[in-house]
């Protein structure tokens, strides 16, 4: 047993993950356009797995394909599929990590719409388009909300028949469940919308429906926005407050919930998830995959366009941010939800110094943290950290340039100082994962495994 409290293994009510740091929701467009998985989201998940965080949360994963918020990534909407997530959980296992499914559903924040869902109003709880990009879309009838809920049951239910060890819903960043319960968002005047219970009541109605078709021994968490923050353009709302969160944790602890996962932010992207850089000459050669998808994405393709515009951007998106350090961005949200909950706490934000997160653990503002971009730049961060260093040698800058390139490029660090300038470098460690040779698709167990 370590002394060291990042490697001491967690225990929630149903499951124990061998350490404290999970690879955050992260994923690229390695799928088929029907939804099924590939041998490269494969690689991709075991890359993390074999470098040695605890558990992996699968990037989001519709369980309808109406909600897919990115064509070209995994769906969980078809018993058929359970084998291709089987296969993935079981390869994840070898290195003794953690799989838990992150159920999502896209609501008008419908990212890259696919053949299925585009050209198409997508279903939220309010018919005014999403703010950032403009995507349009109806609000959702009731019969409607009641599908969804049976469909999210049938995730839960179907990642438990792969073998998967548990679901997470991804209540935060704008999707589907954040547009029910954002006061900034919902402007229902159902028994969905109005006062904080009412915005509440579909998420808490999904967990109703997963412990009934799943039981209570099945692991279940839930990733909420901690503060909405959702005036990104100074005319929109701000959204709900930090205190209206707290008393939906308490709510969904209630429900049965296992754990929390705490993030900012009503949309994504959010100048504060994830936060970082913002450099224009990426976003320039790549939003353009996204004009059709809103009606106003081509305002915002002029503002990083034209250097003469950028200043307005920069002053929308970084006034957010001022006074705020890019590690650790959400923890003080993190810390009042965990002592307002019995359960374990999951704080984001850019987390790659062993000692910030130690802090964060020791001072019990969370249990765990996760991460995605810093585990981009160093899958084996953790080993890293095991071997004494405080931080890797090579840390991630974030340029958000692997977010960036993401809508058109492969998904991995396109940091080009990282690789001394080596481009050829650069393009290979990227195209790494899309290697299927059969003897590399179940990557060597390491020696310390036990089975």
């Amino acid at each position: 047993m370590s002394d060291d409290v990042i490697f001491t293994p967690l225990t929630w009510r149903n499951i124990t993950i061998k350490n404290r740091l999970l690879r955050s929701n992260v994923s690229g467009r390695f799928d088929n356009e029907d939804g099924s998985l590939t041998q490269t989201r494969i690689n991709w998940e075991c890359r993390f797995a074999r470098g040695g965080v605890g558990a992996i949360l699968s990037s989001f994963v519709p369980v309808q394909m109406e909600g897919r918020i990115v064509a070209g990534y995994a769906t969980i909407h078809r018993d058929d599929f359970i084998p291709l997530w089987q296969r993935l959980g079981e390869a994840v296992h070898r290195f003794d990590c953690r799989y838990i499914l992150q159920l999502s559903h896209s609501g008008r924040q419908m990212d890259l719409p696919g053949v299925h869902n585009q050209h198409r109003r997508a279903l939220s709880s309010t018919d005014h388009k999403e703010s950032l990009h403009g995507f349009l879309c109806r609000a959702m009838t009731g019969h409607e909300i009641e599908r969804t809920v049976e469909a999210f049951a049938r995730g839960a239910w179907r990642a438990r028949e792969a073998g998967l060890d548990g679901v997470e819903l991804h209540a935060a960043n704008g999707y589907l469940f954040t547009q029910f319960l954002s006061s900034a968002i919902n402007d229902r005047r159902d028994r969905y919308g109005g006062s904080l219970m009412n915005r509440a009541r579909f998420l808490l109605e999904v967990i109703e429906a997963i412990r009934d078709r799943v039981g209570s021994d099945f692991h279940l968490q839930v990733k909420l926005s901690a503060v909405d923050h959702n005036d990104v353009l100074p005319w929109e709302g701000k959204g709900n407050t930090l205190a209206e969160t707290v008393k939906v944790c308490q709510w969904v602890e209630t429900a049965g919930a296992d754990a929390l996962h705490v993030s900012l932010g009503s949309l994504f992207p959010h100048p504060l998830n994830p936060p970082g850089d913002f450099p224009f000459e990426t976003i320039t050669t790549t939003y353009d995959t996204m004009l059709s998808a809103g009606v106003d994405t081509f305002r915002n393709y002029l503002l990083f366009r034209y250097p003469a515009l950028r200043g307005i951007f920069r002053w929308l998106w970084f006034r957010h941010r001022r006074g705020r350090e890019v590690e650790g961005i959400g923890l003080d949200e993190a810390r009042a939800i965990r002592a307002a909950v019995g359960i374990p706490v999951i704080s984001t934000g850019g987390y790659q110094r062993a000692s910030r997160v130690r802090e964060a653990i020791e001072s019990g503002a969370c249990d765990a943290v996760s991460s995605a971009r810093a585990l981009i730049a160093n899958p084996d961060l953790p080993r890293r950290w095991q071997a004494g260093l405080d931080a890797p040698e090579n840390p991630c800058t974030f340029c958000n340039k692997c977010l960036l390139n993401a809508p058109k490029n492969p998904l991995g660090c396109y940091e080009l100082d990282r690789f001394d300038g080596d481009h050829a470098r650069m393009i290979e460690t990227l195209m790494a994962i899309y290697d299927t040779r059969p003897e590399l698709q179940l990557p060597p167990v390491p020696p310390s495994h036990t089975p």
